[in-house]
């Protein structure tokens, strides 16, 4: 999912509708407040983000972002005005993986897209993961709750790094099974909750984090 914060209606449906046609997933928002609802609802993969707003300009957004441990690693696009050479210093200085500058072209906005989920999409492999009680190191592949190693199987460690990545997130079975199991698998969503059951029993107290979502799937509860 990608989040487009822009106030101009006809840019962004422009952005929404060459995103959707590009096979991304996406939704529009004209000023922050909405915005920040849709993020408490569902985290992006992604955000673009205009400087110029109502109510909360850009860079404040931005700021927020990067100050909660839950946004701080979504990867954020700028938009600023052409010739606006120090809104993009402030923007990449206050964390901005990136910028465009007004008026761009569409498909160059899907290329900047692309090549900024490709960065952030193999630095998180790299990432430590914290929540709570539970550290997760990609690098060394070990998982830790309160500091105890937790021996994890293959399987039962990507379901763990998924949830860890997107926390307060709700995944389907058939979710789980596309991202852990990959698209092809022939077995049965029984096979989730299985391992599900088996994780949680490894991570011990820390194992309620993982909630089941009645009729739906599972989350990382929001700490």
């Amino acid at each position: 999912m990608i989040y487009c914060l822009e106030d101009d209606s006809s840019i962004r449906d422009l952005m929404i509708y060459t995103l959707t046609a590009a096979g991304f997933e996406a939704a529009g928002f004209a000023e922050s407040t909405a915005f920040w609802e849709a993020v408490r609802t569902r985290m992006p993969q992604l955000v673009l983000l205009d400087i110029m707003l109502p109510k909360e300009d850009g860079l404040t957004v931005l700021k927020k972002l990067r100050s909660d441990a839950r946004t701080r690693n979504i990867p954020v696009i700028m938009a600023t005005a052409r010739g606006s050479e120090y809104d993009r210093v402030i923007g990449l200085d206050l964390g901005a993986d990136d910028y465009l500058s007004k008026p761009f072209g569409m498909m160059e906005m899907v290329s900047r897209i692309k090549a900024v989920l490709r960065r952030s999409g193999n630095a998180m492999q790299n990432t430590v993961l914290e929540y709570g009680p539970i550290r997760m190191d990609p690098p060394r592949r070990t998982v830790s709750v309160n500091g105890e190693e937790i021996i994890l199987t293959l399987k039962e460690y990507e379901l763990l790094h998924v949830f860890l990545e997107h926390p307060g997130i709700v995944f389907t079975r058939d979710q789980l099974l596309s991202l852990v199991w990959d698209i092809s698998y022939a077995g049965e969503t029984r096979t989730v909750d299985v391992h599900i059951g088996t994780l949680r029993t490894k991570l011990k107290e820390a194992g309620e984090l993982i909630r089941t979502v009645r009729g739906v799937g599972y989350r990382l509860e929001s700490i």
